[in-house]
């Protein structure tokens, strides 16, 4: 398998989207699991769908073009997951083509092949969550331009007005992933450390970078939106994280691989002499890129395979030098990228279909989305759910702003506080939920202080479900 990618044909392009759909052939047989972010931003398209505008009308954190996204997959085919996994491969083969491309016409490294875009096609099935259409998958894509952004001007030896394209590529990134924002500080030090930029140079790629942000600033300036995000996204990423390490192991299989190649790698470069000038200095780059994207994991709303998706360009790239650094059609890196990519497949098929009996690992069971044990009359209603939600959305709509439980606490924890309990009532009454799950014993507070919603909700024969009386 090696030693096919490594032969240099223009037919190899359309291998390697063979080889990532051999890859994913797991999804087409049986589908994956609906993992719980995954139903969130579909949560979040739908209620967008309906006309209420994120963080004023959907408190969630994730980012405005990713929303964007969720929204017009929820228009075109309302809770679809296989569009979300259609989508998916679609931007992972964006990705794979635009990588190996990159690598290959600029002459990254002395040997032209399309081992690059194999690799990363492989990295992109650590896991099976890799599969669903993430923000963190999103702003990789831009990202990626980026990067090549900065090959361009590298191998070109100036710095022209591309550099306001490279800070676009990260303001748009930044714009469906919060946490890329610090791959400015990467583009800054690549220009710094690497080309003859001006000042002028670096104020124009900050431009670029900020000027999709300030457009987004501005649209929900003029939308009476501004307190909304701030507090649903600008702040929320900067708060205390309380990760769940059920799934630890799991994580660290999947990345064990990547980042093991990924790091010989690096480590071979150092005993050999035939780079040119422009390859060394991409390989610093592609380094910087793995230190950023090691910052982003602080910011990291949760710990799975999928949110380290940005650290799979630096892995194939180093990984590619890897198994170039040995001799063409020898046996051992023949048989080290055949039993890589062996274990890949077998963790990914391991985590969809449970193939070793009795093993745990890479199933993800922490972030699957389970549907909840709730009476039968409660199916395709619009409910709230008072505290962390378990499914219970999976077979019904949400109702309220109140989508993340973590933002809606800042209001339904707070009934003391007077606007707090007017914001409450208004969400309410714009939205108001046919079913109130109180996990959390926080309906008999609430309806204390918001005597009109008194006369609209009565206890349910069910424990802690309310419901709306007609």
């Amino acid at each position: 398998m090696l030693s096919f990618f490594r032969v240099n044909a223009r037919y190899q392009t359309i291998s390697l989207v063979v080889f990532f759909l051999l890859l994913r052939l797991p999804f087409f047989l049986g589908g994956a699991p609906l993992l719980i972010p995954e139903l969130s931003w579909m949560l979040v398209g739908e209620q967008m769908g309906r006309g209420f505008m994120l963080y004023r009308d959907v408190w969630d954190n994730v980012s405005p073009f990713s929303g964007l996204t969720y929204w017009l997959i929820d228009s075109l085919f309302g809770r679809a997951q296989w569009v979300y996994q259609l989508a998916a491969m679609g931007v992972s083969l964006v990705q794979i083509l635009y990588f190996n491309y990159v690598i290959h016409s600029r002459d990254v490294f002395p040997e032209r092949t399309f081992l690059p875009g194999a690799l990363y096609a492989l990295f992109l099935n650590i896991s099976f969550d890799m599969g669903t259409l993430s923000p963190m998958l999103l702003a990789n894509t831009f990202l990626l331009f980026a990067f090549g952004s900065i090959v361009k001007m590298l191998v070109r030896r100036e710095v022209t007005t591309q550099v306001f394209e490279l800070g676009l590529y990260i303001g748009i990134a930044t714009l469906f992933y919060l946490p890329a924002s610090l791959f400015m500080v990467w583009a800054f030090l690549a220009l710094l450390f690497y080309t003859g930029s001006t000042f002028r140079h670096h104020l124009l790629g900050l431009f670029g970078s900020i000027f999709p942000l300030l457009m987004v600033v501005l649209f929900f300036y003029l939308n009476n939106g501004m307190e909304s995000l701030n507090r649903n996204l600008l702040t929320s990423v900067f708060q205390v994280k309380q990760y769940n390490l059920n799934d630890f192991s799991s994580l660290l299989a999947s990345l064990l691989l990547p980042l093991g190649f990924g790091i010989m790698g690096f480590m071979r470069i150092f005993t050999t002499l035939r780079f040119v000038n422009y390859q060394t200095r991409i390989q610093q780059v592609m380094a910087l890129w793995f230190i950023a994207a090691v910052f982003t994991i602080p910011l990291m709303q949760f710990l799975a395979p999928m949110q380290f998706v940005i650290f799979i360009p630096p892995a194939a790239f180093f990984a590619t030098h890897y198994f170039q650094s040995f001799k063409k059609n020898s046996w051992a890196d023949e048989l080290q990228f055949t039993l890589m990519g062996a274990m890949i497949v077998l963790i990914q098929y391991q985590g969809l279909r449970g193939v070793l009996p009795g093993v745990a690992m890479g199933k993800l069971e922490n972030l699957r989305a389970k549907p909840a044990s709730l009476p039968e009359q409660i199916q395709n209603k619009r409910i709230l759910v008072l505290g962390q939600n378990s499914g219970e959305y999976i077979n019904n709509l949400t109702a309220t702003p109140y989508l993340n439980w973590e933002l809606a606490s800042y209001d339904l924890q707070n009934l003391d506080n007077f606007d707090s309990v007017i914001h409450v009532y208004d969400n309410f009454r714009k939205d108001p939920p046919e079913f109130v799950i109180d996990k959390v014993n926080i309906m008999p507070k609430l309806l204390n202080r918001v005597p009109a919603l008194k006369k609209q909700y009565i206890l349910s024969p069910w424990k802690g479900i309310y419901q709306r009386a007609y």
